[in-house]
């Protein structure tokens, strides 16, 4: 952070509204921004004077208003060369600033991979120049700011911001409390570094083991309970200021094919969509949800057009609109995916999904393309400016309530009063040490005794951690695990990708076991033969237990895995549904008898042999 803080006065809404300059705006900046980011519902007289500020914009900006992008760089209006280098191939812009410039952007949304994460104060001070950007403008408008902060599996902040568990994780106990604590402290932390809008929760029902793009990071398989939590971290993150995104309507739980790579298609009936799929997204929008993201997934009984949900006019008119009378912001999931592009072109999709419905769209692979293809048909009137116009009071009236009129604005004191504060890591802690589920305790193997099992191996496999802050897992394991009294030793087999773990991996593994006390093994993705290093997985459990030393199995991500991993001599086997070092501490302390496993399968687990069969049930959890 590099701006100086000094007294000032800030511009009102309605200062805002009627035009702030980009001097207003440095002073807003110079004043040190807003601690606090609550909703702020419109007056009719602001609304009033929202629909005055949209009629000032020009069709270039009016365009650019509907689209939320990716920007390469940790800054604004510096960033590293070989981010502007990729910003000038992919966009045609060199930094942030040039980008809002010239395309008028409403929205941008940050990856890790992009370089916009790289510690809290630097996001503060990118999101900050972003808005200087916005409100630079000849009509003055804030970005809404956006990022995939699921927790869990999908994160794009890591450490020191506080890591919380994922949504399987909060599904295994169930607790709505809990899942709105755990989105209050999500929700706080984003604002106080410029982010106001969320894609969290999931709200898709994992009603399908074999689902290779949500799994973990939905709630679970009852669609009620779902529900629930869904509604509780709605609640709990835009209490927080941040606006929540329930994702992926009309509901992608029942796939077996990732919209990142093809196209999947959903054979639920709508008597099974209803029943399945449905509950959760109602539950958001009862609860006051502030948006929804599309699913780029085929529906056919929702809509027997070969289109995928994001471009479908029935489902997200028809159902979503009118069925479910929901009249807030519908953003689509990434244009980029191949989901969404098989069947129209870069140009097509995104004038497509606005006449099906949505208002935001997200990160064109060609934002030139996207950009001109919606001015174009705007001007053709193939898309009326009175649709346009209804898009933008929605994202308008979403920035108001997210408080961006009133002072879009950051300051390093609101990062340190917020993020990765010791009561939001140890708010993480507890929620966390409620989830670990313990599925197997053959003669009662489980918790380790520091007398009788003192000496312990943890090994297994080391997929990296999901922000790339924390890890790798069996050191982190073996660590807490000495902390808690134990001598224990990590020694890791590889990343579990194929053809993790090799032999000789394997070989000294069982090498290093023998004389110990007891092993801890963690595995990931054994449910998936195909992609993952799951037989050798296996057959390292299986060598493992052949020394005859006790040996617990920790799955580290799916629930699923311990169906593979039946006749191989384990001992106790627990699942911990993320690999994040809150998740592992958590393990540790059940392990070690310090916590009791309260989590309760939120999913059923099927027989490996026959997936028709449950071999643990949905609740099933033991406890000591």
């Amino acid at each position: 952070m590099h701006h100086e803080e000094s007294p000032g006065p800030r511009p009102s809404r309605r200062a805002v509204l009627a035009g702030a300059t980009a001097a207003t705006a440095a002073a807003s900046l110079a004043a040190g921004g807003s601690t606090v980011h609550a909703a702020v519902r419109p007056s009719a007289a602001d609304r009033e004077r929202l629909r005055a500020l949209i009629a000032r914009m020009s069709p270039e900006q009016k365009v650019g208003e509907l689209f939320v992008m990716r920007v390469y760089g940790h800054s604004a209006t510096a960033p590293d060369p070989a981010d502007v280098a990729l910003n000038q191939k992919e966009i045609g812009v060199a930094n942030a600033a040039e980008l809002i410039a010239k395309y008028h952007v409403g929205g941008i949304i940050y990856f890790s991979w992009a370089h916009n994460t790289r510690d809290p104060y630097q996001i503060a001070e990118l999101s900050n120049g972003i808005q200087r950007a916005g409100l630079g403008r000849a009509t003055p408008v804030p970005l809404l700011i956006a990022t995939d902060q699921e927790h869990g599996a999908v994160a794009r902040i890591g450490a020191p911001a506080t890591l919380l568990p994922g949504a399987m994780a909060l599904g295994a106990h169930a607790s709505r409390s809990d899942a709105r604590a755990a989105a209050r402290v999500a929700g706080a932390e984003l604002a106080a570094m410029g982010i106001r809008q969320d894609y969290a929760p999931v709200a898709d029902v994992n009603v399908n083991p074999a689902n290779p793009v949500i799994g973990v990071r939905s709630f679970g398989s009852d669609p009620q309970a779902v529900a629930r939590l869904v509604a509780a971290q709605v609640q709990g993150y835009q209490r927080a200021g941040v606006a929540a995104t329930a994702k992926h309507f009309p509901g992608h739980g029942d796939t077996s094919t990732d919209s990142h790579y093809g196209l999947p298609l959903i054979t639920h009936s709508a008597e099974e969509w209803e029943r399945l799929d449905a509950p959760p997204f109602k539950a958001a929008i009862a609860a006051g949800i502030d948006s929804i993201m599309t699913a780029h997934i085929l529906f056919p009984a929702l809509d027997p057009a070969d289109d995928p949900a994001t471009l479908s006019r029935p489902i997200l008119t028809g159902i979503l609109r009118e069925k479910l009378g929901y009249d807030g912001v519908v953003v689509t999931d990434s244009l980029g995916m191949a989901g969404v592009r098989q069947k129209y072109g870069d140009a097509r999709v995104p004038v497509l999904a606005l006449k099906a419905g949505v208002d935001q769209l997200l990160n064109p692979p060609d934002l030139p393309v996207a950009w001109n293809a919606v001015l174009k048909a705007l001007r053709d009137g193939e898309i009326s400016e009175q649709r346009i116009d209804a898009s933008l009071l929605r994202i308008l009236e979403l920035k108001y309530r997210r408080g961006l009129f009133d002072d879009p604005y950051v300051t390093r004191q609101d990062v340190d009063r917020t993020v990765g504060t010791r009561a939001h890591r140890a708010t993480a802690d507890r929620i966390a040490e409620r989830t670990t589920t313990l599925l197997v305790n053959e003669r009662k193997l489980l918790p380790l005794s520091r007398r009788r099992q003192r000496n312990v191996l943890v090994t297994g496999v080391d997929p990296a951690a999901p922000t790339g802050t924390g890890g790798p897992p069996t050191a982190v394991l073996a660590t807490a695990l000495t902390e808690l009294g134990f001598t224990a030793t990590g020694l890791s087999t590889g990343t579990g990708t194929k053809p993790d773990p090799t032999q000789a991996a394997i070989d000294a593994a069982v090498a290093a076991a023998r004389g110990r006390d007891a092993v801890v093994v963690l595995t990931y993705n054994v449910t998936r033969p195909k992609d993952s290093g799951a037989p050798s997985q296996r057959a390292l459990v299986t060598a493992l237990a052949g020394t005859g030393v006790p040996v617990v199995h920790l799955a580290l991500r799916n629930p699923y895995d311990i169906a593979q991993l039946t006749g191989t001599g384990l001992g106790a086997s627990l699942t911990g549904y993320c690999w994040t070092d809150v998740d592992l501490r958590a393990a540790a302390r059940v392990i070690a008898g310090r916590a009791s496993p309260s989590g309760r399968l939120p999913v059923p687990v099927p027989r490996a042999d026959d997936p028709a069969q449950v071999l643990y049930p949905l609740g099933h959890g033991l406890s000591y």
